[in-house]
């Protein structure tokens, strides 16, 4: 089995650098034929897989944080070696960051890199849904979420404080719980269209974001339907309580939580923000997704 693994030694606040030697031993030991490639900056995956000839793989691997799978998978589709009609090979992942929600569908933990190269050695990938969006005019694809409105807030700060690993996504939210504000938003989802006061609004795919907040508990990766959750206007004090039932999926009992599952969404806030997709801080509302079913093959177990 020949693969190309594009490796973020900069995962995990630059940990991930001294694990790679042990992570390409063990892929050998697995006897895979891997040509590994380290990212040198930001986006530097997504030309990496933009430009590498697929056919030549039977497997792309994304290791990193959920912002190398990302960044992989938005190469994978801009690749210019292949079109429509050509079969490509199917993309795995071996986490080693700080922000791991997407391995969670894999049943894999942070420190599950073994695991994760024998998912990959045994060769049995999936058919999975991708979500599609369009912001200031270009094209971004997703396998976990896309959020707006207080969440990138949260992502914003949490940025300085990634040396704290998972718990800088907590420790972001309590620091921005004194500027929450909701505001207007227009929500067209499926045709329908929805005027709202909200906090925020995720639009998921997979389960989980930022390794530990369970927030789309009822998302399937295979059924063709993004999962769509709106936090409508909110006190600080409830907010707190709410925050600490998105570990366990029990917010969405909450009135002021919408959920809703949809084929395609639009958002416009009435303050343009910025999006945070599967962990990068990058475009702006307003926002049209779409999920596209079973798009790609996803090495499983």
């Amino acid at each position: 089995m020949k693969i190309l693994v594009i490796y973020n030694p900069q995962a995990a606040d630059g940990r991930a650098k001294s694990l790679l030697p042990e992570i390409s031993a063990y892929i050998k030991d697995k006897a895979m034929d891997a040509t590994i490639i380290t990212t040198e900056y930001s986006g530097h995956a997504v030309k990496l897989v933009a430009d590498a000839n697929l056919g030549k793989y039977d497997a792309i691997i994304a290791s990193g944080g959920d912002g190398t799978l990302f960044e992989v998978l938005n190469g994978y589709y801009q690749n210019k070696h292949q079109n429509s009609q050509q079969k490509k090979p199917p993309i795995g992942l071996i986490p080693n960051g700080t922000g791991n929600a997407f391995m969670k569908e894999l049943k894999l933990r942070a420190s599950d890199w073994k695991k994760a190269v024998d998912i990959i050695a045994e060769n049995n990938p999936r058919p999975i849904d991708v979500g599609r969006f369009t912001t200031e005019n270009k094209i971004y694809y997703f396998l976990n979420i896309v959020g707006m409105g207080f969440v990138t807030e949260i992502a914003e700060a949490s940025v300085p404080l990634k040396w704290m690993g998972n718990t800088s996504y907590t420790v972001a939210t309590l620091l921005k719980l004194i500027s929450l504000k909701s505001q207007k938003m227009t929500l067209e989802i499926d045709g329908k269209t929805l005027e709202r006061d909200s906090v925020f609004v995720e639009i998921a795919n997979s389960q989980y974001t930022g390794t530990t907040f369970f927030i789309a508990p009822e998302a399937v990766i295979d059924d063709g339907l993004l999962d769509v959750i709106v936090l409508n206007k909110i006190s600080r004090l409830r907010l707190l309580r709410l925050f600490t039932s998105i570990f366990d999926g029990t917010h969405i009992n909450y009135p002021e939580i919408e959920y809703i599952k949809a084929k395609s969404i639009k958002v416009v806030e009435e303050k343009p923000g910025k999006l945070i997709p599967d962990g990068e801080i990058l475009g702006s509302t307003p926002i049209e997704v779409e999920c596209l079913q079973k798009d790609i093959q996803f090495l499983w177990r």
